[in-house]
């Protein structure tokens, strides 16, 4: 069966479409996203300029590690331009007749969000060209010496382009962007205000202090704070327990396995085996993958950024080093392993 080159849930705008608790904690406008606050100051601006211009915003490229609200601020976006949204992403894209599909029939000013752009076919990014500068589509019809190439015409459209991986996009393409941002992880007292407008629109009583443990794990990502909040809720419910305390988040964690630095197993075995298996390292991302059993690119992506931020790995031409500080904590983690069995 064919795959589907657009997500039949999220073709646009409509809060109906989502699921309940995305429809239900994702913010709608900018007021409401928090943090980010430089990427906003400059959204703000681009789009007041684009309205009272009558034209369609400029191409933006989103950046940064996963989790940290790419998707959620492309459907800001096109709700703050009152234009519909339509998603897919770089590796559903197979064919230029996949791309041709969506370009025409996008309507004027509508919003294309293409998720993992890094991941676009060479053929189809190459069409993509004058589709962002002169929104043009070239379409080739027949084959050898007597091929054409039709031009048509497409709605001016903006295209927003997410990547956890900026460095693996192609300068032509890097260039057609007129907006390119970075989205960093969040502090934690930015974290605190997502968990609790979360916890408010779920109808969850949360203390402060609560709040802030809960913040402290979770990487400074809202997704993983919001995933995390709904364990919790889960946790509280079920020990009927109405107001969540600090006491109330701990015992959720120690059954979901997340430490206090935000770490779950798999940070736990990363370290663990950088020290123990190939002598604290260099080791390659391949043989480390290998040893993991897990895919490398999910070892860069979601889990090595947040390890090199907090300094426990280095990530050198020779391959990854743990640091002090993984010893460290390491060998804090094992004594009160040992601490717990006696």
């Amino acid at each position: 069966m064919r795959k589907e080159i657009l997500s039949p849930q999220k073709t646009e705008y409509d809060a109906e479409a989502e699921v309940p608790h995305e429809r239900d904690v994702r913010p709608r406008r900018l007021s409401e996203y928090i943090g980010q606050e430089k990427v906003k100051n400059g959204l703000r601006i681009f789009i007041e300029a684009a309205k009272t211009r009558g034209e369609s915003l400029d191409h933006i490229l989103l950046y940064g590690p996963p989790g940290v609200g790419k998707t959620t601020l492309a459907y800001v976006i096109a709700h703050e331009l009152n234009v519909n949204i339509k998603i897919t992403s770089g590796p559903i894209l197979e064919k230029i007749g996949d791309l041709a599909a969506i370009l025409t029939n996008l309507e004027e000013r509508e919003v294309l969000f293409i998720d993992e752009i890094h991941r676009l076919n060479r053929s189809v990014e190459e069409m993509l060209y004058p589709a962002l500068e002169e929104y043009k589509l070239d379409i080739l019809i027949g084959q050898g010496p007597g091929a054409k190439i039709l031009r048509i015409d497409i709605p001016r459209f903006t295209l927003i382009g997410a990547t956890t991986r900026a460095g693996l996009l192609t300068s032509p393409l890097r260039n057609r962007f007129g907006v390119t941002t970075r989205l960093d992880y969040y502090n934690d007292q930015e974290v605190v205000s997502i968990i609790e407008r979360s916890a408010k629109i779920m109808g969850l009583e949360i203390e402060a202090d609560a709040a802030m443990e809960i913040a402290r794990r979770t990487r400074g990502t809202p997704r993983i704070a919001n995933r995390l909040l709904r364990r919790i809720r889960d946790y509280a419910q079920v020990k009927l327990q109405k107001i969540v305390d600090v006491p109330c988040v701990v015992e959720a964690f120690n059954i979901l396995d997340v430490d206090e630095n935000g770490f779950d197993s798999m940070d736990r075995r990363l370290l663990d085996t950088i020290i123990d298996k190939f002598g604290g390292g260099p080791v390659g991302i391949e043989s480390l993958a290998t040893s993991l059993s897990e895919d490398k690119e999910t070892l860069e992506d979601v889990y090595e950024p947040y390890l090199i931020q907090k300094g426990y790995l280095h990530r050198t031409t020779r391959g990854r080093m743990a640091t002090p500080l993984a010893y460290e904590y390491l060998k804090k983690n094992q004594k009160l392993g040992e601490d717990t069995l006696i």
